[in-house]
């Protein structure tokens, strides 16, 4: 029994004597649990801990494969950025320029154009080789020029490896005052110009079997919210249009990725119509907010390198909403209308 007494002595750092003081089936009980104590320790130094290690080091390579993977993918490719003079756009540009693509930057004006090919030129990388853009002036709310510009960058480059949709246009109004040429506009920028873009690059794509294409959407183009109609129902024809094209095109080894995020800092709520075509011209408080472009521009760069079908850039609260209207739709419902009543309220005070 001394050989236990000692035992224990050593195994829970009591006296020897304070050990002697304790009953038999107390000395017993502490024993067995520092016992099976010391075998956890054993168990998680020889086992646990080496596993955890070897678990990061896994996922440590796998990160780094898939890192010299988008590398490689976005080495030299073609890439075609609408509404790439501001916003997302620009912050799109820069960040899929230095990733060594070539880019095809597409926009309404043509000085802001060539600024932006100055402002890229400039910018030198010595791990990447980097190419100047090409610039190709078009509005997407005017078909017959999209069909154009997608003949001449064809003509100018033979082919696009990526195409990124980008460009939009925002509202601000109720149903009732907005006129139908202003759901229409904001239709045709938002929409048809862009599956216009889309449906002229196809068969180049298809021919090849190569491409990826990739509109940037919103959280609106999921959920819908007070005040946003026309911009609400173009994203979700937007999101419909590029689900049903993935499914269709797959069978040509040609990628679609959906991205859609939240509140982005841009001009896009200032540039905004309202109810009458006017501009808006205010900046939201939620815009102000939100992430920046450059964040967002990141996302969709290692989106289209790892070949994502969908991402949704967006906070808590958004997120919440998108599920929160597909689990209980009538809470959703009930919510949107408390949002109405206080923005109502707010504009009238």
């Amino acid at each position: 029994m001394g050989t236990l007494w000692q035992r224990l002595s050593t195994l829970t750092g009591k006296s020897f004597k304070t050990c002697l003081c304790l009953s038999p089936k107390h000395q017993w009980w502490i024993f067995r649990k520092t016992v099976q104590k010391g075998k956890l320790m054993d168990f998680t130094s020889t086992v646990i801990i080496p596993l955890l290690f070897g678990s990061v080091g896994i996922f440590a390579l796998f990160r780094l494969l898939q890192w010299m993977r988008m590398r490689a993918y976005l080495q030299e490719a073609v890439v075609v950025i609408t509404g790439a003079t501001s916003g997302l756009g620009k912050e799109c540009a820069k960040v899929f320029h230095a990733a060594g693509c070539k880019l095809v930057l597409c926009g309404r004006d043509s000085e802001k154009l060539q600024d932006m090919v100055q402002q890229l030129s400039t910018v030198t990388n010595h791990r990447k080789k980097t190419h100047k853009p090409h610039t190709v002036v078009f509005d997407l709310s005017d078909t017959k020029t999209v069909l154009n510009a997608a003949e001449e960058i064809l003509k100018y480059l033979g082919h696009v490896d990526i195409l990124i949709n980008n460009a939009g246009i925002s509202f601000r109004g109720t149903i009732v005052d907005t006129g139908l040429d202003v759901d229409k506009k904001v239709m045709e920028t938002n929409y048809f110009g862009p599956i216009a873009l889309t449906k002229a690059l196809l068969p180049s794509m298809i021919k090849r079997r190569k491409g990826h294409i990739v509109a940037i959407s919103s959280v609106q183009g999921k959920i819908s919210i007070p005040f946003r109609s026309a911009y609400a129902a173009s994203k979700h024809a937007t999101q419909a249009f590029f689900d049903c094209l993935r499914a269709e095109v797959e069978q040509y080894d040609i990628d679609v990725t959906v991205v859609s995020p939240g509140y982005i800092q841009t001009n896009l709520s200032l540039n905004a119509v309202t109810a009458d075509g006017s501009r808006y011209g205010v900046m939201d408080k939620n815009t102000a907010e939100g992430q920046t472009a450059a964040e967002v521009a990141q996302v969709v760069l290692s989106a289209v390198g790892q070949k994502k079908k969908e991402v949704l850039v967006a906070g808590l609260t958004p997120s919440l909403a998108v599920y929160l209207r597909n689990l209980c739709p009538r809470l959703f419902f009930t919510l949107m209308a408390e949002r109405a009543k206080k923005e109502r309220k707010a504009k009238a005070s």
